[in-house]
């Protein structure tokens, strides 16, 4: 919890320790992923693991478990106004997590803390999964590697204007890759991206 600005020298505060947590965490973050998920492609699997293990995730779990209250508590000596301006940093508060991270892996080992890690994070990651990838950016990507296209159609267009149900398609190289429905364009357009991007994992297989 020793922060670099009352740290003797930068050696002597959570640095080190942030360096290793990080590493600690996006193997028992992959771990997770890599088991659960049989069906997404590497990709996805790196687009979801780099959102559960961002800053902004590190962050919002760091302050579920109280890190930021104990950061204020071991910075005996140092101006309360600094040490508020520290506790309401989301870099700082996430390099707490990942400093702890550490300390746990080099006091437990990492087999004891897998589970845990996953536990913490698992509001993250069912985030990432269900609301944070985007299907149409992923076949985009994947498709540009094997120097193909896509594009998008609208099928059908279905209620009255407050209830409208859009139904669109993902066209590769002039076939039908996929097809979905949303109450928006941009909505069906995903879901036909998800689709399209199953079944080119499925021809990769």
């Amino acid at each position: 919890m020793t922060h670099s600005s009352w740290a003797p020298d930068r050696a002597s505060s959570y640095e080190r320790l942030e360096f290793l947590g990080d590493s600690v965490l996006e193997l028992a973050i992959a771990g997770e992923l890599y088991g659960r998920y049989h069906d997404f492609s590497e990709g996805r699997l790196a687009k979801v693991r780099s959102h559960v293990v961002s800053r902004a995730s590190c962050a919002v779990v760091a302050r579920e478990l109280g890190l930021d209250e104990l950061l204020v508590e071991r910075g005996e000596g140092v101006a309360k106004d600094d040490l508020e301006r520290l506790r309401s940093n989301r870099n700082v508060v996430a390099a707490l997590l990942e400093a702890a991270l550490a300390a746990l892996y080099l006091e437990h080992g990492f087999e004891k803390i897998e589970q845990p890690i996953v536990d913490a994070f698992a509001d993250r990651i069912e985030y990432a999964v269900t609301s944070h990838v985007d299907h149409k950016t992923e076949l985009q990507e994947a498709l540009a590697r094997i120097g193909r296209q896509v594009s998008y159609v609208v099928l059908d267009v279905e209620g009255p204007p407050h209830d409208r149900r859009f139904t669109c398609a993902a066209v590769i190289d002039d076939e039908q890759a996929g097809v979905g429905t949303g109450r928006s364009k941009k909505a069906a357009e995903q879901e036909a991206a998800r689709e399209a991007l199953s079944k080119l994992d499925a021809e990769a297989a």
